[in-house]
């Protein structure tokens, strides 16, 4: 009776699906594949089959049907129960066609493919899990795993899964600190995980004692802190049994995890709202890392000492481990070892001239011979004696002198080296001129004691009374230890200078460029030629700008080239008529002088640049008190324009409706009461435009920190500083103060804003008023930087300040050429082509993207006059 009913059933939707177009599921009867989804509503036609012979009056069918697939007498294969693809993927099945009960066509074979949907959710392997990570575990570096499947069918999206991590408790520092693979599941630290995960210290948390002797360790521990009454067991002791349930709690993740982690897994691969979900819970212990690095390590050279000699220790995380010993390079001698306890030796003393520094790579392994730590590297610097002598670069060190030369004038600078470490008092040299051959005039030069500068002490000296002079020059260590040298220095007397510097044109015209060609630009080059005898100071021709730019915003260098200093503004001069001397080092002879031949003039014209405003500052963080009065200013903004156009300010960002800003004055106000517990730290943005021009626009962040009364923060006492590029140490001493009393002044933290920004810059505290500011490697050439330095005081508030630093060219004693105190920001020749070097490429980036934007605004006019026309 069923199956009659679901034959009529079938028989009209049949019926409906042939007006509906399924004239291809309509087929002669052979050999077919066919699909059909999962979780179909039944009966459903999946094909029917028609024998070619007319005398068919049924069709029989065989096969893997699991009495859910059935065939009509008019062929019609059909449905009786839904497939379910988890249970069977395909069908593989017989049909006949029968006349009289008879075969009169086939058997063929017809396979039927279920296709999955996606119907089941995924589902994790355990619905809690608990993982242990070490201290210091490398960011990446997985630790645990969880999985979850899916019974849909694997090669489909139904069943590929997506991790993710949808909370972390406790999250203290608003970071994550950890991270999952969404594809497998590996559970590894953050890069800040890999900084701040630190384990909880117990009684009982030791990697030396085993869990047998937890309890007598504890009554130890708690014999040594507290007074044990001696009438009272510790079972009944409530204070001892607190703290037994504590550590008890504390070896269990289960009962006290350091973190836990609320994990999501997601078919689809996570990409669709009709995914569907699981959830499992991750229980996390930190454990403390015992394996650290206790480097760096200082051994003096040379060290007289009983050997071997221990220096240092290592412990691993693994009781009963092996510790082994290597070199990162491979040298002929490596004078350290360990013993089984993980004490490291040095063997032999050492050579800091031979080699300043070792790199020890320690690890600690299983019996067995796999690492049950990470190799770690302890860096071992050599520290230097003064045990060598100074040494003359040359055999014979060769300068000339020119006849008449002034009294005084450099001869030359005798150069010598010294083994012992550059920088320090070790190295540092005396210079004594001990004879002179001839011997007459007696004292004709002289030896400066401490850089080697040799200078002429009699004047008119003349080549035909002493073409040459031989002098001899010991040259001593300065601490005393009594190490020296004499190094041969021969002096040559040349002619004297009678020819002067002539230019190739007297004038070079007009040039004309923009305001904004940044510094470093080469104008023009200039030549003039000498003819006294090549390769003498004679005919050396040296370049000056003598007028016509008082404000040193041009220069010139030593071939001629006339380049951009200094920034250019059309607003303060637009022409500038430069005068150019030509001159010889040494000096011309009497009668002799420089004329016009040695003087050519260019004109240069500066063009108006329309640029955007431009803030009187690059950062804008302001500290605001949560009670601070609705009404009052809280910051101003100061914009200019450096065409003199009128500016307005506008305030974007402001979601909580507690600001207002003057559109001309640029004040910022609270219009409404702040509130410390919905925002601490509180971020808009305000956009200074010209009134004409709204296009030219400059924006700038700002921060407010909602505060509570302390509303003072710590101020530098200096914002420049310099630093010598020669010295050992290459710092300058920051030092701030607060107008507020304890406990919201000092101490003070000092930190580099943007660290990743300037890695070659580090701050280390030196008291609670100060700190120092290193440059930890020697930079290529001079520079000022512009540092962004935060303060702190000890209630955590500070703001940052930029602290101007100049890299000084430095003398061989290390002393700056130019201090900013002295000269701020007019630096000699040769610094200043150093600054301008240095900052080449980055002005360069800036043309790029000007020229670009101009190119682009062109081609956007040629765009509309061509859609006007």
């Amino acid at each position: 009776m069923i199956l009659t009913t679901c034959f009529m059933f079938l028989t009209l939707l049949i019926s409906a699906a042939a007006g509906e177009g399924w004239e291809d599921r309509i087929g002669v009867l052979e050999a077919k594949v066919l699909e059909v989804p999962e979780g179909t509503e039944v009966p459903y036609p999946i094909h029917q089959f028609k024998s070619a012979n007319p005398e068919v009056t049924a069709y029989k069918l065989s096969g893997q049907t699991s009495g859910k697939i059935a065939i009509s007498s008019d062929g019609w294969l059909y449905l009786l129960e839904p497939l379910d693809w988890s249970f069977e993927s395909s069908y593989s099945l017989e049909i006949e066609a029968l006349a009289d009960n008879e075969t009169v066509d086939g058997p063929v074979s017809v396979t039927i493919n279920i296709k999955d949907i996606n119907n089941h959710p995924p589902n994790f392997e355990q619905a809690e899990y608990n993982g242990e990570v070490m201290e210091r575990t490398p960011a990446g570096e997985t630790f645990m795993r969880v999985s979850a499947t899916d019974k849909d069918n694997p090669e489909t999206p139904n069943a590929r899964l997506s991790y993710s991590i949808v909370s972390q408790i406790p999250d203290r520092l608003k970071k994550p600190l950890f991270q999952i693979n969404r594809v497998t599941g590996e559970i590894s630290t953050t890069p800040e995980g890999e900084q701040f995960l630190t384990a909880r210290e117990g009684a009982l948390y030791s990697n030396k004692e085993d869990q047998e002797s937890n309890l007598e360790h504890l009554k130890s521990k708690f014999n040594e802190y507290c007074t044990q009454p001696q009438d009272i067991p510790y079972e009944l002791n409530p204070f001892f049994t607190c703290v037994e349930r504590s550590e008890t709690m504390r070896m269990n993740p289960l009962d006290d995890p350091d973190y836990v982690l609320i994990i999501r897994v997601q078919d689809l691969e996570g990409q669709s709202e009709n995914a569907f979900s699981g959830n499992a819970k991750v229980n996390i212990v930190v454990k403390q890392n015992l394996w650290k690095s206790p480097g760096p390590i200082t051994i003096p050279e040379n060290l007289e000492a009983e050997y071997p000699r221990l220096i240092t220790k290592v412990q691993s995380n693994h009781p009963g481990a092996h510790y082994f010993l290597n070199q990162k390079e491979k040298l002929p001698k490596f004078p350290f070892t360990i013993n089984e306890e993980g004490q490291i030796f040095v063997m032999e003393p050492l050579d800091r001239e031979e080699k300043d520094m070792y790199i020890l790579v320690v690890s600690a392994e299983h019996e067995e011979g796999f690492d049950l730590d990470k190799p770690m590297e302890i860096p071992v610097m050599v520290e230097d004696i003064n045990d060598n002598a100074p040494v003359c670069e040359v055999p014979k060190n060769v300068f000339e002198v020119q006849e008449n030369e002034p009294l005084g004038n450099q001869v030359g600078v005798l150069r010598v080296y010294d083994l012992d470490q550059e920088g320090t008092a070790n190295s540092l040299l005396s210079y004594q001129l001990i004879s002179q051959e001839p011997p007459m005039p007696s004292a004709t030069f002289t030896i400066e004691g401490i850089s080697g500068k040799i200078q002429l002490a009699t004047a008119h000296i003349k080549r035909k009374d002493n073409p040459e002079y031989q002098l001899m020059v010991k040259v001593s260590d300065q601490n005393g230890a009594g190490l020296s040298t004499e190094c041969k220095v021969i002096i040559k007397v040349i002619d004297i200078n009678n020819e002067v510097p002539v230019f190739e044109k007297n004038d070079y015209g007009v040039q004309s460029i923009a305001e904004d060609i940044p510094p470093g630009t080469t104008l023009l080059s200039v030549l003039a030629t000498d003819a006294d005898d090549p390769g003498t100071g004679s005919s050396k021709v040296e370049y000056h700008i003598k007028e016509g730019d008082p404000e040193g915003l041009f220069a010139i260098d030593a071939e001629g080239h006339v380049y951009i200093a200094r920034p250019l503004d059309f607003e303060t001069r637009s022409t500038y008529r430069l005068k150019i001397d030509a001159t010889n080092p040494e000096p011309l002879v009497p009668g002799v002088e420089y004329g016009i031949e040695s003087t050519t003039f260019v004109t240069i014209n500066v063009t108006n640049v329309d640029e955007p405003p431009e803030f009187d500052t690059d950062i804008f963080e302001v500290n605001a008190p949560e009670n601070i009065t609705v009404g009052e200013t809280i910051l101003k903004m100061d914009a200019k324009d450096p065409e003199g156009a009128k500016i307005r300010y506008q305030l974007e960002g402001d979601d909580k409706k507690w600001l207002q800003i003057n559109a001309e004055t640029g004040e910022i106000k609270t219009i409404a009461r702040l509130d410390h517990e919905q925002v601490a730290v509180y971020t808009v943005k305000v956009i200074a435009f010209e009134e004409a021009s709204p296009e030219k626009k400059t924006e700038k962040d700002v921060t407010i920190r909602v505060l509570d009364v302390n509303d003072n923060f710590p101020t530098l006492k200096e914002k420049q500083g310099f630093v010598c590029v020669k010295e050992s140490l290459m710092t300058i001493l920051l030092s701030a103060e607060d107008h507020d009393s304890p406990p919201f002044g000092a101490p003070f933290t000092f930190t580099l804003t943007q660290p990743k920004k300037y890695p070659n810059w580090e701050i280390k505290a030196v008291d609670g008023i100060s700190a120092t500011l290193t440059l930890k490697r020697k930079p290529e050439e001079d520079k000022t930087y512009r540092l962004p330095i935060n303060i702190k005081d000890n209630a955590g508030m500070g703001v940052s300040h930029m602290f101007e630093v100049r890299v000084c060219n430095c003398t061989e004693l290390g002393h700056c050429y130019t201090q900013p105190e002295a000269h701020p920001w007019k630096y000699g020749m040769s610094s200043t082509i150093a600054i301008l070097g240095g900052t080449l490429g980055f002005i360069g980036v800036v043309l790029a993207v000007v020229f670009h934007r101009s190119k682009k605004q062109d081609k956007k006019k040629g765009c509309e006059t061509d859609a006007m026309l």
